[in-house]
């Protein structure tokens, strides 16, 4: 009777000890899916900083005071500005 228990208990711990190694061999197999996913929206985040850098150029911006759709924007004369 007490082998039998020493053996379910020794049963038990095994089965313990490899439910955990699955679970983290799940995480393990993740971690390159996830790794891959980062690279992606990293590449795709400097990405798009590069086109906001080019849209907000002062280039940029000249050549759209130019268009019609902003034909009523204006220079700011010195008095609406506020330098201190």
């Amino acid at each position: 009777m007490r082998i039998m228990l020493c053996m379910l208990v020794a049963v038990g711990f095994i089965y313990s000890y490899m439910d955990k190694q699955n679970a983290l061999m799940e995480v393990r197999l993740m971690i390159p899916t996830v790794m891959k996913e980062l690279r992606a929206i990293q590449e795709e985040n400097i990405r798009l900083q590069y086109e906001i850098a080019r849209f907000e150029s002062p280039m940029n911006l000249l050549e759209l005071i130019k268009k019609p759709e902003f034909s009523h924007l204006q220079w700011p004369n010195s008095q609406v500005v506020d330098v201190e």
